[in-house]
């Protein structure tokens, strides 16, 4: 393909690189490296309004439960996203403004994106289920002049103090059965009465914002990740590599608006590969459901969280004739008897990989390289990683640490937008320090420990609380599990779980024996859970594991018996 820029062949030279070598991981390392777009670049304007002149291929195709669906070409939705860029102009916005993005996964979203790139604007994704205290903070540190959101999300902003919203221009998507705006909000659909031409008044140049995130706050409150025009656009050319995918490609990654990764798999990637995103709204997961929808639309990649892997092989996947190519994981590793049982169904294997909010894929197990069972895979083409000591020297275990002195890639933040000592904190002595731990092999494959913060020690030795939340989840009793540390007299600390039990099993006794007689077989005997408690598990509005208020609670407890009626202790189950 040609662009009109020089900016945009640049960056379509690269990323054909990575199609050539899609299969080559050694080949695609060794030769590519970040495209120089220049001074001034627009991905939507330089990239995507390239590929989308005159294209009708579908680049977004969304399901519903009730069989109804929306496909819009590259095409409408380039023409649709500059009828909105028009729509936020006549409200006054301008280069450099912040809009709160508050959509679920609807076609208003995509074009409120490209729309608001078009702008130069500055856009805060938020999912739909913030509300309150989470919400307002969203306005008043994100400095959003603009929210644009359907029904769920106008009730949640007008709930809040008149003071918090105070100015904030508020658009509002009506409901499909035509009903009046609410009060104080403008119509979202006005703007298809706005024309499909649009020149910015102002053309991005790269350093400028373009993503501010907001994280998920496991350990702390939610830091304010600022990517730049190029961090995201650009540096997920790193995820579409990971993903193996290619041109006309029907993707569905299974992630919620709001978060860092509906952007990866759900906007850039695929868009870079000049794939279609594919979506299926349902309300609850349904595992025979799912696997009809990819075998009806002909879903070719499908990148889903290890829990709704286990759902799916619950079935019988073989008797499904789908049309999937490449099989993504990401967020712990998959336990062997699901990569399995996956690749005996289908004969394809289910490949992870790593990232961050604050940068696109960083590790990964691209197509056409072999996998080893429970690794991550190697870095990313244009990420230069090492594992460093508390010295940030290179070892073989540490914490992972990114290059950013002469080899900085493309993708990552530019910093946390509020928070300067925070990004001097993690940008130190030459290396972005995520804050994971791992161990790399003699082959260069890494296989996540677990973050810095969470790893404890237990009677001397380092004990990974992922490691043995992946072995739990084995358990066909357990639904979900946190480790931490617990107080111990002889040991100075215990791994402890909480569980939450699986349908169909009780918080008994019983169960726990069950429990710790299968870790027993399965881990060394000096970081066996010791204690176990069956409780709900406090999460952070994005459905993480709040370990921080785990651990918190252990140190707050006294006693070495069992505190609460659902509390077990190993030793104890094992005498009886």
């Amino acid at each position: 393909m040609t662009t009109a820029t020089a900016g945009g062949a640049a960056f379509v030279a690269a990323r054909d690189l990575l199609l050539e070598h899609r299969t080559d991981y050694e080949a695609a390392y060794d030769s590519f490296g970040w495209p120089d777009v220049g001074d001034a670049f627009s991905w939507v304007e330089d990239y995507f309004d390239a590929i989308a002149a005159g294209n009708h291929a579908a680049a977004l195709h969304l399901v519903e439960e009730d069989g109804s669906e929306v496909k819009l070409s590259y095409a409408d939705l380039a023409d649709r996203s500059r009828q909105v860029a028009n729509l936020l102009a006549d409200h006054g916005l301008t280069h450099g403004d912040r809009v709160l993005v508050m959509l679920g996964n609807q076609p208003e979203l995509w074009e409120t994106m490209l729309a608001a790139m078009r702008l130069g604007l500055v856009v805060i994704p938020a999912t739909t289920l913030l509300a309150g205290s989470d919400l307002a903070d969203r306005f008043e540190r994100g400095g959003a002049r603009m929210v644009v959101t359907n029904a769920t999300g106008a009730a949640a902003v007008d709930a809040l103090a008149s003071n918090v919203t105070g100015d904030v221009i508020k658009v509002l998507i009506a409901a499909t059965d035509g009903g009046a705006t609410a009060a104080g909000w403008q119509p979202y659909e006005a703007a298809r009465d706005r024309g499909t031409s649009f020149t910015p008044a102002t053309r991005p140049v790269p350093s400028d914002p373009l993503l501010e995130y907001f994280t998920s706050g496991t350990t702390s409150k939610p830091k304010l990740v600022r990517h730049t025009q190029v961090s995201y656009p650009i540096g997920h050319l790193s995820t579409m590599y990971w993903m193996g995918l290619m041109p006309g490609d029907v993707h569905w990654t299974l992630s919620s608006p709001g978060w860092a990764k509906h952007a990866w798999g759900c906007f850039f990637a695929p868009f870079n590969a000049q794939a279609c995103v594919f979506i299926y709204n349902y309300t609850r997961f349904d595992a025979p459901a799912v696997l009809n929808v990819l075998v009806d639309h002909k879903v070719t990649t499908l990148c889903a969280p290890p829990t709704v892997w286990r759902f799916l092989i619950q079935e019988d996947i073989a008797a499904y004739d789908v049309a999937l190519r490449e099989l993504l994981s990401a967020g712990e590793p998959l336990n062997p008897e699901v990569i399995a049982q996956v690749e005996q169904a289908w004969g394809a294997t289910i490949r992870d990989g790593y990232g961050q909010t604050e940068t696109t894929a960083q590790v990964g197990n691209p197509p056409g390289a072999r996998v080893v069972p429970g690794s991550m895979g190697r870095p990313m083409p244009g990420y230069t990683i090492a594992l460093l000591d508390p010295d940030d020297e290179p070892a073989d275990e540490g914490e992972i640490g990114i290059n950013i002195t002469d080899k900085r890639p493309v993708a990552v933040m530019d910093g946390y937008a509020d928070d300067g000592d925070k990004t001097a904190e993690v940008m130190r002595n030459g290396w972005y320090h995520t804050g994971d731990v791992a161990s790399r092999d003699a082959d260069g494959y890494i296989t996540y420990v677990g973050r810095a913060d969470d790893v404890f020690k237990a009677s001397g030795y380092r004990i990974s609380p992922f490691e043995l939340e992946s072995v739990l989840v084995e358990h066909p009793a357990v639904a979900e599990a946190a480790v931490v540390p617990s107080p111990d007299e002889l040991r100075g600390f215990v791994p402890k779980a909480y569980v939450i039990p699986a349908p169909g099993y009780e918080a008994t006794a019983a169960t726990a024996t069950e429990i710790f007689s299968f870790m027993r077989e399965r881990v060394s005997g000096y970081k066996l859970v010791r204690r176990l408690e069956f409780a709900d598990l406090p999460k952070t509005i994005s459905g993480k594991i709040r370990r921080v208020e785990l651990r918190g609670q252990e140190a707050s407890r006294e006693g070495q018996g069992p505190r609460t009626e659902a509390e077990f202790i190993e030793a104890d189950l094992k005498a009886d």
